[in-house]
């Protein structure tokens, strides 16, 4: 079974389609022919559900080598955070907002930035294993801001800004999962 990830923000029309996408897209780059083992999907405790992404956002997406072609924002259900292997928030209050519907994710949600961060020049023989290291070292997380702000409406140079934020945290977890999900399928064969 695929190991699944979940990004939430609010409208699930900018940040959490752009990060998304751009992990699915780092992901199947680094693992070739093993991408079939992780699945990245996103939801918007607000959605604009059935909307596409919106425009400037998508822009970004595809100058970071991404495409929104066939997205569709959708709502967030607790449903679908007990199916998440890994849930990551756009904002510390969007991590919150996710554990009061799904308190027992607490060992499985974080922010974007945070996960990042924890996981850097992380390893371990799964992903789930990496998580719950994750987990078990939070505290040693120390930004000076975790959450990603919201582009809506903003300007081309936030929409850059924001887009710059959400690839540097998504390359960073890529390559930890990458790393994590090519060692448990070595040990698998």
């Amino acid at each position: 079974m695929a190991f699944s990830v979940l990004v939430v923000c609010v409208g699930n029309v900018c940040r959490s389609p752009l990060a998304e996408r751009l992990l699915q897209f780092r992901l199947d780059e680094l693992l070739g022919a093993s991408r079939d083992h992780v699945q990245v999907t996103s939801a918007g405790v607000l959605a604009l559900a059935g909307s596409g992404m919106d425009p400037s956002a998508a822009e970004e997406l595809q100058r970071l080598g991404g495409t929104s072609e066939g997205f569709a924002a959708q709502q967030f259900t607790a449903q679908q955070v007990e199916g998440a292997d890994l849930v990551l928030t756009m904002t510390k209050e969007l991590r919150s907002r996710v554990l009061e519907e799904a308190p027992s994710a607490l060992r499985r949600t974080f922010t974007l930035t945070e996960f990042a961060e924890l996981v850097e020049k992380q390893t371990a023989d799964s992903p789930q294993a990496l998580v719950a290291d994750a987990a078990l070292r939070r505290s040693s997380a120390l930004l000076d801001d975790y959450d990603v702000a919201d582009p809506i409406g903003g300007p081309a140079e936030l929409h850059r800004e924001v887009a710059e934020m959400i690839d540097d945290a998504v390359r960073r977890v890529a390559d930890a999962l990458a790393e994590s999900i090519g060692s448990a399928t070595l040990r698998s064969r």
